[in-house]
């Protein structure tokens, strides 16, 4: 394996032409310079140099070798100025994971805002649920996770967890066309006691929010259809399905449904940032949660 800082000293040999002068452009004696060039001919298997008396000259394999070195030198420069920039968080990619309305909510404009100011900053999305982005994230699989505040939250070993807030939003009852419920401004979720119910797949948060909420109002919600995709969850409200209760900005839109808030203390979901606890000061990052928290 040749040794590209011996390389460098071929260079500075091509470039000034004797040793003594290479010697000068290096900082170095030009004992040490000789040596360096004995070691790499050992390390290249052949004659680099063509000595006469105090005289040196590069051989063909050594201007051959010395055209590399030209390249070789320039790629690791390059890295070093790649590292550089990775070091202050203005080049490199961080996968984060999250679910899909704070995609469209934070990471989305997050990326714009990247996209413009910090160009070398590169995010690739993994669609999650919240409890799930989590796990990734303790399993080194991503570097961010986007998730919620929720019951299943509290199993999730926090203590490994630092945490930067988003965004907060309320729950809205979503009702098909014409229900009679929709006549109010708002409404009381103990008034959806009889009704059928759309939710989200039972491994998903939000079930487990309106789950709660409905427990609160003292009954248990009779779930006939479920579906994670909240758009989906609205269009099937329009068709008379059920009703449902949804994150506000998940709600899909253009469908004939009445959407109303709840009372008296409606459901929320407090959207936050994940790392694992010590890598929120790593400049790529923090570059990141910085745009998010934007």
């Amino acid at each position: 394996m040749i040794d590209p800082r011996r390389l460098q000293v071929l260079r500075a040999l091509a470039d000034h032409g004797t040793v003594r002068a290479a010697a000068e452009a290096l900082h170095l004696t030009p004992s040490a310079v000789s040596q360096q060039l004995g070691a790499l001919e050992h390390e290249a298997g052949q004659a680099l140099l063509s000595r006469h008396g105090r005289r040196v000259q590069l051989t063909a394999a050594g201007e051959l070798l010395a055209e590399h070195a030209k390249a070789v030198l320039a790629e690791l420069e390059r890295a070093e100025a790649t590292l550089a920039a990775c070091a202050e968080g203005t080049i490199g990619t961080v996968h984060l994971a999250s679910f899909a309305s704070a995609i469209t909510q934070v990471v989305a404009n997050a990326i714009g805002t990247l996209r413009q100011h910090t160009p070398g900053v590169r995010i690739v999305v993994h669609d999650a649920e919240a409890h799930t982005s989590l796990l990734q994230l303790l399993s080194g699989q991503i570097d961010i996770a986007i998730s919620m505040e929720y019951r299943a939250t509290a199993q999730i070993d926090s203590a490994r967890l630092t945490r930067f807030s988003l965004y907060a939003e309320p729950f809205d009852a979503v009702l098909p066309p014409g229900h009679p419920l929709a006549a109010g401004e708002r409404i009381a979720v103990e008034a959806l006691r009889e009704e059928e119910w759309i939710a989200p797949l039972p491994d998903n948060p939000c079930r487990a929010v309106a789950q709660t909420c409905c427990e609160h109002a003292g009954f248990l919600p009779r779930i006939t259809h479920s579906c994670d995709d909240f758009h989906a969850v609205t269009a099937l409200v329009a068709a008379g399905a059920g009703v449902a209760l949804v994150p506000r900005t998940a709600i899909g839109t253009g469908y004939p449904v009445a959407v109303r808030p709840v009372s008296p203390n409606p459901p929320e979901r407090r959207v936050f940032a994940a790392v694992e606890r010590g890598r929120e000061g790593h400049p790529l990052i923090r570059t990141v949660l910085d745009a998010l928290r934007a």
